[in-house]
């Protein structure tokens, strides 16, 4: 699942985990691993028949789970979440059919039956009748309203991650418990429906309805039961006996071509790379009009919102299908790590979200290098150690203690710290050994679950290196370590100090955290190698004295390097010659070291003076979007006026090499900075880019052909932002009749873009409309905040919360406040949004709401240290 966002341990979880860290983590056990549920009762098979309603959005359902009782019990207790149970009963070879009475716990979502009995071990049959909803908000199953040209459409489809499958079927709903599930479901004649294995059996039943069996799945967790059905339309092809499908509404089968071809190429470098063939008959990619956004990767059927894997080659940015490879990638690769092997608790979430991760960028590298995925991994890595260096992150490994931490869980940290570590990790072990290991593992604990333990073991039996202890410091500490370098020449030798503290932007760090660190140390244009830092400080001697020395030039380690004012300059000097991978890093690690006060900001800005001819999008992009973060802390302020002429003057020698128009010889690269950059000159407020993008947008609105897919995000974004009333009804009324997801997605970015108050109230207002689908609304109110306008936003919010709350899934519940104000770089939102949330939250939400109330914090102090440098670097 895609859902990189942050979180912070609720108090009870940090004393868990300070009971956690102090000993090693054992391999998978079944009765070990945390939950709720008992250990003694677990399911086999679910045969469930479902029969929903989209007239009222409820349905009705009967299932019978056969069960082993492993231990003698009287008490039989599973899940159950906003469903009424009708009826139960009991039965068994040699066991009279008893009825049962359900005991249903709302606040733990579980339910108990007491059979009154004593339990031999065996086998039995638990069979139930109950009823539930079908949800506008994605949990468990939910429903979409969408049109097809101008007739209005209904279907519905399922989310199950992390705690949500019992919304939909009364389950063991934890990963551990692995079952089969075969379903089967009754929709009208007209519909198609989806699940994890193929159709079994299609008949025709009264009143224009249909039933539809389908296969039972292997052994797998409750998370990963999908059901799609709706009027929809299907493509598809093989690849060694796997039939492969894109599944789209109505109209849209052509925009699946790409990712049909994707999932094609995919599923045969997964083959080859695991060593395990994707074992199910068939693989189905899902598109749909709405519900979340990024997508879930049910086994056998993975449901996307269409905007991230549909792509229409005529009309589709680059960026567009370069998003649809990714994620498919991540998704795809999910059918090994975390469905054929799945993590035993989502304490270890980060075995499936972040090698899938790292997979994704790994199999996207293997088939488009021109896309310079790592360059791109490096950038989100970057953002995702700003969040890493401060008291309110946690560990890669997250204790969690009930359904509102797990959905925490997927944040940042699980997902981009995970796939950073495992980059490390493999560079250190090598790509032979590292894969070799996660071959072993792949075979060892297919259709079962795994810990961190048994992935180190793997890992260090196939690479004869300590695995285990380097990589328990990296998963099971938060933060990590900047490394400073010191240099000398003596007798014609260089002596390197390397030596590591915990970096931090808020306050010094009181642990002394130490970590072991893979780190290779080189020269420019020469070879580097590899040393282990194991303690404070180590010692290494080069043959020579004269290249420039350079620490972790590939950028795959997880710290910050900060060099002694020599080597600082001999890198600098010779910034624009290095490697597109060591010019990245210096220029990321020198930033950094400027936020933490290590560093004047007079230093960077001339290092950045060196990348005028920058050829890397990555690298560009990095350098925009601290000048972005320096603009968002002079908001209001006579410095802002400053940073903007500062950028203008950077970005326009490049940008007038590339040109307004498209050319012939535009490499991807070219057309992706092309727009930025011009997105970048129009929000310093340069009269030609605004200017442009109006002239373009009056094109468009006759001859939407007239402007390339390349540059139609700027476009419409820069016409948003500095929209007249006028303008802004033009955009809405084509945000409110786009026919795809990305063009309702592009239309909504340019609405909550708007500067006007006026308008951006407007913009508000949509938040609330039944038209719109939740995962678009629940974007509007943060969206506009950061449009300069979170006063607005949080007063908007606090004033609707209870309609605005409705919309939220799982995982946005904690995250909704907190959004609206995490861009703020004023001490006073960070109070108002700990009040708040305290005031009307319950105890797992604090922790957000602290995360984001520091990193508030930490912003207003680096603006009251930065702005006076901006002053005396830019005036």
């Amino acid at each position: 699942m895609r859902h990189p966002q942050l979180k912070q341990l609720a108090l009870a979880a940090a004393l868990a985990f300070a009971t956690l860290s102090s000993q090693a983590e054992a391999p998978y056990s079944f009765a070990a691993t945390p939950g709720k549920l008992p250990k003694n009762v677990v399911p086999v098979l679910y045969t469930a028949h479902l029969v929903p309603n989209l007239t009222d959005n409820t349905f009705a359902g009967s299932q019978t789970v056969d069960i082993d009782v492993l231990t003698p019990t009287s008490r039989i207790m599973l899940n159950a979440a906003n469903i009424e149970i009708d009826g139960a009963s009991l039965s068994g070879t040699g066991f009279r059919e008893l009825a049962l009475r359900p005991q249903l716990d709302k606040k733990e979502e579980t339910v108990t039956f007491d059979v009154g009995r004593q339990l031999a071990p065996g086998r039995y049959q638990l069979a139930l009748k109950f009823r539930g909803e079908i949800n506008r908000e994605a949990r468990g199953m939910f429903h979409m309203d969408y049109k097809a040209g101008s007739v209005a459409k209904k279907m519905f489809a399922t989310t199950m991650e992390p705690t949500d499958a019992r919304r939909m079927l009364p389950t063991w709903d934890e990963p551990a418990f692995r079952a089969s599930f075969k379903l089967t479901v009754d929709v009208p004649a007209s519909f198609k429906a989806y699940s994890n294995t193929a159709v079994e059996k299609q008949e025709a039943l009264p009143d224009g309805m249909q039933r539809i069996r389908f296969g039972a799945t292997p052994k797998m967790p409750s998370y990963l039961v999908v059901l799609v059905a709706g009027e929809l339309e299907r493509s598809s092809d093989r690849h060694n006996g796997v039939d492969i499908g894109v599944v789209t509404t109505e109209g849209k089968k052509e925009s699946g071509a790409f990712a049909l071809e994707s999932t094609k190429r995919l599923l045969g470098y997964f083959n080859n790379y695991f060593g395990q063939p994707y074992p199910l008959a068939k693989l189905d990619q899902i598109a749909i009009p709405g519900g979340f956004n990024g997508a879930m990767e049910n086994w056998g059927g993975i449901v996307y919102n269409e905007a991230t894997l549909l792509y229409d080659p005529k009309k589709s940015p680059d960026h567009v299908r370069q998003g649809s490879f990714e994620i498919n990638a991540h998704e795809v690769a999910h059918q090994w790590f975390g469905n054929l092997v799945t993590m035993a608790w989502w304490d270890n979430l980060w075995l499936n979200e972040g090698f899938a991760s790292w997979m994704a960028t790994k199999a996207t590298d293997h088939f488009y290098p021109d896309w310079r995925p790592y360059l791109s991994s490096m950038a989100e890595r970057d953002y995702v150690m700003e969040l890493d260096a401060r008291k309110t992150t946690h560990p890669i490994q997250t204790p969690v203690l009930n359904e509102s931490q797990a959905a925490d869980a997927f944040d940042a940290i699980t997902y981009t710290k995970g796939q950073a570590f495992l980059r490390m990790l493999e560079a250190y072990l090598g790509e032979s050994d590292f894969r070799k290991g996660i071959r072993s593992y792949m075979e060892k604990h297919q259709y079962s679950n795994t810990t961190t333990a048994d992935l180190w073991s793997a890992l260090e039996k196939a690479s004869g290196k300590p695995v285990e202890k380097l990589a328990s410091d990296w998963t099971t500490q938060p933060g990590f370590p900047v490394l400073k370098v010191e240099q000398s020449c003596e007798g014609g030798k260089r002596k390197v100090t390397l030596s590591q503290q915990q970096f931090r932007l808020d306050e010094p760090a009181t642990e002394q955290r130490l970590w072991n660190v893979p780190v290779q140390v080189g020269t420019v244009g020469g070879k580097a190698y590899y040393t282990l830092l194991a303690g404070p400080s180590t010692t290494i001697t080069q043959s020579g004295c004269d290249a420039a020395l350079v620490v972790d030039p590939h950028s795959v380690g997880y710290f910050r390097v900060q060099y002694d004012t020599a080597s600082f300059d001999a890198l600098s000097r010779q910034a624009a010659r290095l490697p597109d991978t060591t010019r990245f890093k210096l220029l990321s690690d020198t930033w950094s070291m400027v936020q933490a006060g290590r560093l004047d900001l007079g230093s960077y800005l001339k290092l950045v003076s060196g990348y005028g001819e920058e050829p890397r999008l990555a690298v560009w992009a990095t350098i925009l979007s601290n000048f972005g973060t320096l603009d968002r802390m002079a908001q209001g302020e006579p410095e802002q006026k400053l940073i903007r002429r500062y950028l203008v003057q950077v970005v326009k020698p490049r940008f007038s090499k590339l040109g307004w128009d498209e050319r012939p010889a535009d490499t991807i690269e070219d057309k992706q900075m092309r727009a930025m950059m011009a997105a970048s000159l129009a929000r310093a407020g340069d009269l030609d880019a605004i200017a442009q993008a109006r002239a373009r947008f009056a094109s468009f609105q006759a001859d939407p052909s007239s402007v390339s897919p390349a540059m139609i995000d700027f476009t419409l974004s820069v016409t948003g932002r500095y929209a007249d009333a006028a303008t802004y009804e033009a955009l809405s009324n084509k945000a409110m009749t786009a026919q795809t997801g990305e063009e309702r997605n592009r239309y909504g970015r340019a609405l909550t873009n708007v500067l006007d108050p006026a308008l951006s109230a407007r913009t508000l207002e949509k938040a609330l409309s039944p038209d719109l689908p939740p995962q678009l609304t629940t974007r509007i109110v943060p969206d506009v905040a950061r449009s300069e306008h979170i006063d607005q936003a949080w007063a908007f919010a606090v004033k609707n919360r209870d309609a605005l709350m409705k919309n939220q899934d799982a995982i946005g519940r904690n995250r909704a406040f907190p959004s609206i104000v995490g861009s703020s770089a004023d001490a006073r939102h960070a109070d108002q949004l700990e009040a708040y949330v305290k005031a009307n939250f319950g105890e797992d939400a604090q922790a957000e709401a602290q995360r984001v109330a520091n990193a508030i914090r930490t912003r207003a102090a680096q603006k009251a240290m930065l702005l006076p440098q901006v002053r005396a670097a830019l005036n």
